[in-house]
């Protein structure tokens, strides 16, 4: 049985599988960071590979905690699960005494069991109570967003987020909606996201819905200061020749990890023609492709949801 046919079957299929394994340059005895453990899809490939190694998995949502400690637990001794966000990659090596990783994997953005899983509310197919967490722990739901927050704060999220040319209008569509009684489905938002959209854009081929939601969800789980603080901490906790690995889903996401890269790969902020560097630049990645690694047909064909997705690698000098 195929690796893709096994993950299928589980309930997840892990995106751009083999190029991270191969990205990531698996050593037998190395320290790997799997930042968004999600179905341990990533991780189960790269603990198979591992002897005396370690696998730190790390997750915000205790559900996927709970379905990889089940899926991993043949390799208990090589992993370690932790319940927390990647944006406190320094925290949690500091806690668990690990000074250094030879590499690290960040999956961003949304996993297919959450979008999957109604009840979580990350879908405009089914309906459901309006959630959105990936910690169903966190105080801040979609539900708050939609039902509190200020019209022009809701425009900028929708602009900004979710990169909506209708933003106004769906705003204020949602603020006049709301006051008549609050909006507390999936699929209410729906039909006022809908209401406030011209007929083209309705015969669109994409979802009318599927901008709004993602910026909603964006900002209920604060995805984006999560991956410039990851972006920001994760090298310095990389040993020299360890590699940094990010998919990531959108262009929000792929902005600030290309410019993350870039800032430490070409940062000097000194005149080109000054003879020697004086603004005290260090560089500490280099890229290891200088174009993002994107699915083959085979995999799309395979797995049409990793269709946006982009692979972007970086080694630690």
């Amino acid at each position: 049985m195929s690796t893709v046919t096994q993950e299928k079957d589980y309930g997840h299929v892990p995106v751009l599988l083999h190029e991270c394994l191969d990205a990531l340059a698996i050593k037998p005895d190395g320290i790997y960071v799997d930042g968004t453990l999600g179905r341990a899809g990533h991780s189960l490939e790269i603990v198979k590979r591992l002897t005396t190694g370690r696998l730190i998995g790390i997750d915000r949502d205790e559900t996927a905690i709970a379905a990889a400690r089940e899926r991993l637990a043949n390799y208990g001794d090589r992993v370690t699960l932790v319940h927390s966000n990647f944006d406190r990659i320094g925290d949690i090596l500091a806690d668990l005494h690990i000074d250094g990783a030879d590499g690290m994997l960040f999956d961003l953005g949304v996993s297919s069991p959450q979008l999957d899983d109604a009840e979580r509310g990350f879908s405009y197919m089914h309906d459901a109570p309006l959630d959105m967490r990936m910690d169903a722990t966190s105080g801040l739901s979609a539900w708050n967003v939609v039902n509190e927050w200020p019209e022009n704060e809701l425009k900028r999220i929708l602009y900004e987020y979710g990169e909506e040319r209708y933003a106004p209008r769906i705003a204020g569509a949602i603020v006049r909606a709301r006051a008549q009684r609050p909006i507390s489905t999936t699929l209410e938002l729906v039909d006022v996201i809908r209401s406030a959209m011209p007929g083209a854009a309705l015969r669109e081929k994409q979802h009318p819905a599927k901008r709004s939601f993602q910026a909603i969800r964006i900002a209920v789980n604060d995805e984006l200061a999560a991956v410039r603080e990851m972006m920001d901490t994760a090298p310095d906790k990389l040993r020299v020749g360890g590699r940094l690995c990010v998919i990531s889903f959108h262009s929000l996401e792929d902005r600030i990890v290309k410019t993350g890269i870039a800032r430490r790969e070409h940062g000097c902020t000194c005149p080109r023609e000054a003879p020697v560097c004086t603004c005290g630049f260090v560089q500490t990645l280099r890229s290891v492709s200088r174009k993002p690694i994107l699915p083959g047909e085979e995999e799309l064909e395979c797995n049409p949801r990793a269709r946006s997705a982009k692979l972007r690698v970086a080694e630690r000098v």
